[in-house]
């Protein structure tokens, strides 16, 4: 079975897209604007691993991120917009024993450069 093919069925297999929380080896979907994926974590001894994989589209070439996070830190995963658009953003943060996903306080704009007086 290709990767492809095995990333699909586990996006197919978890809950759709939403902020919320997740518990260790509970999978849960992620949209990113064109980006879709999944996010789980595993507590080892060190913090939580959280493992996320995202791909654009279906025929997109799927990446992987993975980071430790201890007691009260988090992480962003980002996708720019165009020019002057929002950009896409996911925030995981832990909270005790669960994982936190969802959209961050403050929205990341892509700023236009500026008029060098021309």
């Amino acid at each position: 079975m290709s990767r492809y093919v095995a990333l699909s069925l586990l996006c197919l297999a978890v809950s759709p897209a939403h902020a919320g929380e997740i518990y260790p080896m509970e999978a849960d979907s992620i949209s990113l604007g064109g980006f879709r994926g999944v996010i789980y974590y595993t507590n080892e001894h060190d913090g939580y691993r959280v493992v996320a994989t995202v791909a654009e589209g279906e025929a997109g070439l799927p990446i992987r991120f993975e980071v430790i996070l201890t007691e009260a830190e988090k992480v962003t995963i980002t996708v720019p917009g165009k020019l002057g658009e929002m950009s896409q953003v996911l925030e995981l943060s832990r909270r005790g024993e669960k994982l936190v996903v969802g959209k961050p306080q403050e929205p990341i704009m892509v700023a236009a450069p500026e008029d060098r007086g021309q």
